[in-house]
């Protein structure tokens, strides 16, 4: 880390503490908690573009899964939703797990032609009709169970901690699945299929109730431990004591603590997270990275198996960004899924990779704190601007009302400004790969 790398994490973690003195440390510590599951993420990406050179703009769908990780993990099952129709959806999959798999077997044993064609097709025709035929009652089933309060098939109520890393295989599975299919295409056809892969996870999870309620949200979400709820610290004498020995508001302390408390598991794992990639990539797994994302050609020429390297890196990153998928949903305490877009989950990511430094853990992790800092504290600042700009018109003037309007924008603007600035004047980010 040289001088220069510290003086720039020093200045971003100036802005917080800014954010902190002069409006609050409660939105200090919540723009905090954001920015560390956002360079998580930023992390995710960098292994798969700064690695590896994959060009994955579906990180909105790997976030979401590792979201719906946390409901289908932490959250209590519903017995009735069992007892109606849980066994006939498990069925169901399996049914259909099963068909795909026959599939792929008999089209790598049989022999090209027209039997092999005529097999397969009526293996999949057959095969969705029966599972349809078990999945679908049962579904209707779930979703008449308590549709006001339930209609789903709920989780396994195991402690939240628990739900991060399945968080993260679930989206290593679904990368899996993707990767076998869409890394043979080329980087823009990747874009393009990741893309909308990203947008199917999204319709299934809203459409989907009896997975997770669907638009209806799955609200009240266990918390990790050790992290207290605010009520439960209120009531506490102890607490009570000691915020009143020292004259603090019980309630706006309960929520700081609470805060920190998160601050502190997120740390943990985004240290960890730094620490493994750092490792791989000075070992010779990373190595081989890099010189297959500078020439391919030239790496499968020295015995690289490069869709294999590929396939590794896909599926790694997307479990990073499955665990801080997991992780923002654990803090929101609530799974939303209208709440995921392109924008915040995809593009605004994509920048943090891009500002910070593609292919540096250390320049992602700075684009995170960074880029999200300013993606929530822009918007009040523009507005603030634009009300001392027109403090000397007169009101209903056509140029005060378009400008004051226009201020809602400012956060797009300056993110495309931010953007532009960095790829003009250090296009290879604030902190370059070595």
């Amino acid at each position: 880390m040289t001088p220069r790398n510290l003086a720039l994490f020093a200045a971003v973690a100036l802005l917080f503490l800014i954010t902190g003195v002069f409006q609050s440390w409660n939105l200090a510590l919540s723009i905090l908690n954001m920015a560390i599951v956002s360079a998580i993420m930023a992390m995710g990406v960098n292994i798969q573009w700064g690695y590896a050179g994959l060009f994955n703009v579906g990180i909105m769908g790997f976030a979401a899964l590792g979201g719906l990780a946390v409901v289908l993990t932490s959250s209590q099952p519903v017995d009735g939703a069992w007892r109606a129709g849980g066994p006939g959806i498990v069925l169901g999959l399996l049914l259909g797990v099963a068909t795909i798999g026959l599939a792929v077997a008999l089209y790598r044993r049989m022999p090209k032609g027209l039997p092999r064609t005529a097999t397969i097709l009526a293996v999949l025709v057959g095969g969705f009709f029966l599972y349809r035929a078990v999945f679908d009652p049962a579904v209707v089933a779930v979703e008449a169970n308590s549709p006001e309060a339930f209609g789903n098939i709920g989780g396994f109520g195991l402690p939240a901690l628990i739900a991060w890393p399945m968080g993260g295989l679930l989206a290593a599975a679904a990368a899996w699945a993707i990767g076998k299919t869409a890394l043979g295409l080329r980087s823009d056809y990747l874009a393009i299929a990741t893309l909308g892969i990203a947008e199917i996870v999204i319709a299934v999870m809203k459409n989907e109730d009896w997975l997770a309620r669907g638009v209806k949200n799955i609200t009240q979400l266990p918390r990790p431990w050790p992290v207290p709820q605010e009520v439960d610290l209120q009531k506490s004498q102890p607490f009570l004591d000691w915020a009143g020995r020292w004259g603090f508001d019980p309630v706006l302390t309960s929520s700081i603590i609470v805060k920190l408390a998160y601050a502190g598991l997120f740390l943990t794992v985004l240290l960890i997270v730094v620490w493994l990639s750092e490792r791989a990539l000075q070992s010779p797994w990373g190595r081989t990275m890099r010189a297959i994302r500078d020439n391919e050609v030239s790496a499968e020429a020295m015995g690289k198996y490069v869709t294999g390297r590929h396939l590794q890196v896909f599926i790694l990153g997307s479990a990073v960004v499955g665990i801080a998928g997991a992780m923002m949903t654990t803090l929101d305490g609530q799974l939303t899924p209208g709440s995921y877009s392109p924008l915040r989950y995809t593009f605004l990511i994509w920048m943090m990779v891009t500002v910070g430094g593609s292919g540096n853990n250390w320049g992602a992790v700075l684009g995170g704190f960074l880029i999200y800092w300013l993606w929530i504290m822009v918007e009040p600042m523009g507005l603030w601007l634009m009300g001392a700009v027109t403090a000397g018109m007169t009101d209903g003037t056509w140029l005060k009302t378009h400008l004051q309007d226009g201020a809602a924008h400012m956060r797009l603007v300056t993110m495309g400004v931010i953007l532009l600035l960095v790829l003009r004047f250090s296009p290879r980010g604030l902190i370059p790969e070595k």
